[in-house]
C-alpha cells in the first residue's frame, strides 16, 4: 500500500510532544510500540488506522507518532469487539464522531431535553472515576449509550448522571456495577415514559390544550414520589 513506506520508518523508541514549549510532555509512540501496548499486530494498528477506525497520527517529517488517545482509541475497539460489536459497526460509529456531529445526535438525544451533555477531556474523566475508567467499562458505556466522543473530547449524556455516578464511585460501589444498575434502571424508567406517554396520548384528544411541556413534570412529581415511598418501604423493612 501507498503508506506503509512511511509507516515503515516509524518503529522505533517513544517521543515526548510538547517538550520546551511550556506544555506538560505527552507520551509518543511509533507504530511498533503502539501495537505492543495495545496487545495486537503493527498489520491490525495499520488496518484500523485506514479503516478510520483510529485518527491519523502526528507526522513529524517521514516519522507517525500516536499517543495515548491512539492507544485508549485501540483498547476500546478491543473491548466493543469482545462486546460482539462488528467492525463495521464501530467504523460507522468513528466516522460519525470525526465528523463533528452535533452532540445531541451523537448521544441519541433527538429533541429538547433537560439533561445537559457534559464534555471532558479522557484526563477529567479518568480523575471522576478514580481509575476505574477501563477499556470494558469504556466500551459498555459508550453502548449503552451513556458515552460518546468529539474529536479528542468525551461527551456523557448527561451531568446529573455522570455526578450521580462518581458520587457512587466515590462511596465505594464499583464503576462497572453503577453501570449495570443503571442499564437496569434505563429499562424500567422506559416503560414508565412509554405507559405515562400512552396515558397521556389516549386523553389528549379530550383536552388539546394541555401541552405535553405541562404534563412533563406532573410525571416526574408522580415517578419520584412513587420511588421515595418505595426507598421507605424497602429501608425500613425489620
Amino acid at each position: 500500500m501507498a503508506g506503509d513506506g512511511a509507516d515503515a520508518v516509524t518503529d522505533g523508541t517513544a517521543g515526548a510532544a510538547g517538550a520546551g514549549d511550556g506544555r506538560p510532555p505527552v507520551r509518543e509512540y511509533r507504530m511498533d510500540e503502539l501495537a505492543a501496548a495495545a496487545g495486537i499486530t503493527v498489520r491490525t494498528v495499520r488496518f484500523y488506522r485506514e479503516r478510520g477506525l483510529i485518527p491519523p497520527p502526528r507526522r513529524e517529517g517521514r516519522i507517525a507518532w500516536y499517543d495515548d488517545h491512539h492507544l485508549a482509541r485501540l483498547r476500546t475497539i478491543a473491548a466493543l469487539l469482545e462486546r460482539g460489536h462488528t467492525l463495521q459497526g464501530i467504523a460507522e460509529l468513528a466516522e460519525a464522531f470525526e465528523k463533528g456531529r452535533d452532540v445531541a445526535e451523537l448521544l441519541g438525544i433527538d429533541g429538547p431535553s433537560e439533561e445537559t451533555p457534559v464534555r471532558l477531556t479522557p484526563e477529567e474523566l479518568a480523575d471522576r472515576f478514580a481509575g476505574q475508567v477501563t477499556p470494558e467499562n469504556l466500551a459498555a458505556a459508550m453502548e449503552f449509550g451513556y458515552l460518546g466522543t468529539d474529536g479528542d473530547d468525551i461527551v456523557h449524556v448527561s451531568n446529573r448522571l455522570l455526578d450521580a455516578s462518581a458520587a457512587l464511585v466515590r462511596k465505594g460501589i464499583p464503576l462497572a456495577s453503577v453501570m449495570e444498575a443503571g442499564r437496569r434502571i434505563r429499562e424500567h424508567a422506559d416503560a414508565l415514559a412509554e405507559l405515562f406517554v400512552a396515558f397521556t396520548v389516549e386523553h389528549a384528544a379530550e383536552h388539546p390544550e394541555v401541552t405535553a411541556d405541562e404534563l412533563r413534570p406532573l410525571a416526574k412529581s408522580v415517578v419520584e414520589a412513587e420511588l421515595s415511598l418505595a426507598l421507605d418501604r424497602r429501608l425500613n423493612r425489620p
